[in-house]
C-alpha cells in the first residue's frame, strides 16, 4: 500500500543498480530505405498499431515486472525519495482509481496542475483506468489561465500541489475557481487522505478501449485562446512504444525523467515509454543541471529527453564539475531547432547514441526520429525518418498539393497518432485536419529522396522558446488590456540559448512612452513568466499587409537588419 512518509531503502536499491550487458545493442539499427520523387512518405509497416489503453499496459507489466522498479522519485535536493516496483505502482493506482471512480463518472475531466512528482504518474494511470479524461495543466500558469482551461474543459476536479518554485499555487488556484460552477473539488495531491477519499458512487472499474479519450493537452492558440488537443489512448501508448523502442530502451534501461509531465514529452514519450520497456523510470522535479549530473553518475541513469536548453546546461555542468556518466546510452532532443554545433556537442560530452525527435502535441506527439546509426551529417541536418506507421507529406499550403522532393511547404501528417479533436472546438480541428485526414502542423520543411526531414520555418506564428510552443495572440491580447498600449505586435527573435525569444513591438497612446518595467509587471498579472516579453521595442506604426494585418516576418527582419533598437 501507498505509505507517503516511507523512504527507500537507498542502500539497497543501489546494491540492487542495473548492470548493463557488455555490447548491448543500442537503438533500432534499421533505417528504411526510400526513393521519393513526391514529398510523401506513405505509413511504414514495420510495426503493428496495438489496441492498447495506459490500464491494460500497467496490468501487464505489474504481471511480467512485478517486482521490478518501475519509479523512482528525485526530490528537490537531488536525492532519492520513493520508489514503486510494478506490483507497488499498480496496487497504489488502482487503489486511486477505485477513489476517483467512486467520486466521478466515466468520461468526465479532471485537471492536473503540478510539477514532476510520482502522484503526478499516479494519477495519469488512475485516470486512466477509471476512464476519466486527464487535463494537463502548466505549473507556473497565473490564475487567467488556469482558469480558462478549467472551465474549457469542463474539469470537475483540480489536483494540484501548494506551492512551485515561488508560485503560490494554492492561492492562485482558489482565485481562479470561484464561480466555477462544474468544479465539484480541488485536491492537494500531497494530502494522501484526501487524495485516496472515497466517494459515494460505486466503485467498479469500467471497460476502457484504445479508442477513447485519455488526456486533453492544452496549446495556446493563434487567437489568444489554448486549445484542447483530445489524445486517445491509442495515440499516447503506440507513440510512445514506437519512439523509445526506436531509442533503444531495454528493461534495464533507466531514464531521467526532468521534462515537464504536462507535457506529452513527459506523460507520454517518458512515462508510457518506460512502462511499455517494463524498464525504470527516474520522476526528477526540478531541472537543475549539476543535481542531474551527479544523479546520472549515482543512480546510473542509461537516458533522457531534452529541449536544446536543457542540454546545454547539463553540457555546462559536466564541463565545470566532470563526472563519471558512462551509463548513458541515448539522448532524445527536440522541441525547437537543435544547432548542429550542440548536436556535435552533446554527442562528444555524453558519448553515446542521440536522435532528435520531432513532433506536435496534436500527433501523441512523435512524428519523425533519427535511427540510432543514422550519419553524423544527418543528425545535424535533418529530424530523421517518420516512425511507424505515421504518413507524413509536405504540401503546398495554398493548393494543399503534395510537392516535390527538396521543395519546401507544410509538413502534414496522418495516422494513428493524430488527435481526436479539438475539444469543444469543431471549427478549429476542421481547419487543422483536412477532408482526408492529414493534420496541418504549420511547420514548413522538406523531405528529400531518402525520406529525412528538415524544418526551414513555420506557417503559424507560433514562438518556440526551450522546447515550449508560445502564440504571439494571447500575449498580445494581455498586452492590449493595458491602457496607454494602443497597438502590439509579439515575434519570436533568434537567441543561442532559448532557439526563440519573446520580442514585443509596441505603439503606445498618444503622449506615452514605453516603460519595459511597467509592462513586464503587466504581463506577470496575467501571464506565465516564460510568456512575458524579453525584449521590448517602440514603434510609431507597423508594417502591414494589403489587408491592414501587421507583417511579422516584416518586423523580424527589420530588427535583424539593425533597423531596430531594444529598450
Amino acid at each position: 500500500m501507498f505509505n507517503p512518509t516511507q523512504r527507500s531503502n537507498y542502500k539497497i536499491y543501489k546494491a540492487q543498480g542495473n548492470v548493463l550487458a557488455p555490447g548491448r545493442q543500442i537503438g533500432v539499427l534499421a533505417m528504411y530505405q526510400l526513393k521519393l520523387s513526391q514529398s510523401l512518405i506513405e505509413a511504414q509497416t514495420d510495426d503493428k498499431v496495438q489496441e492498447t489503453t495506459v490500464g491494460d499496459l500497467l496490468r501487464q507489466r505489474a504481471k511480467d515486472r512485478a517486482d521490478a522498479r518501475a519509479v523512482i522519485e528525485s526530490n528537490l535536493y537531488g536525492e532519492i525519495d520513493r520508489i514503486w516496483t510494478y506490483r507497488q505502482l499498480l496496487d497504489d493506482s488502482e487503489r486511486l482509481a477505485k477513489a476517483l471512480a467512486s467520486r466521478y463518472a466515466p468520461g468526465e475531466r479532471v485537471t492536473v496542475w503540478a510539477p514532476n512528482i510520482p502522484e503526478w504518474v499516479l494519477m495519469e494511470y488512475a485516470c486512466a483506468l477509471a476512464g476519466l479524461v486527464l487535463v494537463t495543466a502548466n505549473p507556473s500558469y497565473q490564475s487567467q489561465e488556469l482558469r480558462y482551461v478549467l472551465e474549457h474543459s469542463g474539469s470537475v476536479g483540480l489536483f494540484l500541489v501548494n506551492d512551485f518554485r515561488g508560485n503560490p499555487m494554492a492561492e492562485i488556484a482558489a482565485e481562479a475557481v470561484s464561480g466555477l460552477t462544474a468544479l465539484r473539488e480541488s485536491v492537494d495531491l500531497e494530502d494522501h487522505k484526501a487524495l485516496f477519499r472515497q466517494g459515494s458512487r460505486a466503485t467498479d472499474l469500467p471497460v476502457v478501449t484504445a479508442g477513447y479519450a485519455a488526456q486533453i493537452q492544452y496549446t495556446s492558440g493563434t487567437t489568444g485562446f489554448p486549445k484542447g488537443a483530445v489524445l486517445s489512448h491509442r495515440g499516447l501508448t503506440n507513440n510512445a512504444r514506437l519512439s523509445t523502442s526506436r531509442a533503444g530502451t531495454h528493461q534495464d534501461s533507466l531514464w531521467a525523467n526532468f521534462m515537464p509531465m504536462f507535457h506529452t514529452s513527459g506523460c507520454g514519450m517518458l512515462t508510457l515509454g518506460c512502462l511499455h520497456a517494463g524498464c525504470t523510470m527516474m520522476v526528477v522535479k526540478l531541472f537543475d543541471p549539476g543535481a542531474i549530473i551527479r544523479l546520472i553518475e549515482q543512480e546510473k541513469v542509461t537516458g533522457f529527453i531534452a529541449v536544446p536548453t536543457m542540454l546545454v546546461g547539463l553540457l555546462g555542468a559536466q564541463s565545470a564539475n566532470p563526472r563519471d556518466i558512462s551509463s548513458m546510452e541515448m539522448i532524445l532532443s527536440g522541441g525547437s531547432m537543435v544547432a548542429p554545433e550542440l548536436v556535435r556537442a552533446a554527442i562528444a560530452g555524453f558519448k553515446c547514441g542521440y536522435e532528435t525527435v520531432y513532433g506536435q502535441t496534436e500527433c501523441s506527439p512523435i512524428i519523425t526520429q533519427h535511427h540510432a546509426n543514422d550519419h553524423i551529417d544527418d543528425l545535424c541536418h535533418t529530424i530523421g525518418q517518420v516512425v511507424p506507421q505515421t504518413a507524413v507529406s509536405v504540401r503546398d499550403p495554398a493548393s494543399n498539393r503534395v510537392v516535390p522532393v527538396d521543395t519546401v511547404g507544410e509538413i502534414c501528417v496522418r495516422g494513428y497518432c493524430n488527435m481526436i479533436e479539438y475539444h469543444n472546438n469543431p471549427a478549429a480541428t476542421a481547419e487543422t485536419i483536412d477532408a482526408e485526414g492529414w493534420l496541418h502542423t504549420g511547420d514548413l520543411g522538406t523531405i528529400d529522396a531518402r525520406g529525412y526531414v528538415r524544418i526551414t520555418g513555420r506557417v503559424k506564428e507560433m514562438i518556440i522558446r526551450g522546447g515550449e510552443n508560445l502564440f504571439p495572440a494571447e500575449i498580445e491580447n494581455s498586452l492590449l488590456e493595458h491602457p496607454d498600449v494602443a497597438e502590439v505586435a509579439v515575434v519570436g527573435l533568434p537567441d543561442p540559448r532559448w532557439g526563440e525569444i519573446v520580442a514585443c513591438f509596441v505603439r503606445m497612446e498618444d503622449g506615452q512612452v514605453l516603460d519595459p518595467g511597467a509592462l513586464r509587471g503587466f504581463c506577470r498579472q496575467h501571464l506565465s513568466p516564460q510568456k512575458t516579453p524579453t525584449m521590448w521595442f517602440q514603434v510609431t506604426s507597423f508594417p502591414l499587409t494589403g489587408s491592414g494585418k501587421v507583417q511579422k516576418f516584416a518586423l523580424r527582419q527589420q530588427f535583424l537588419d539593425g533597423q531596430h533598437t531594444a529598450i
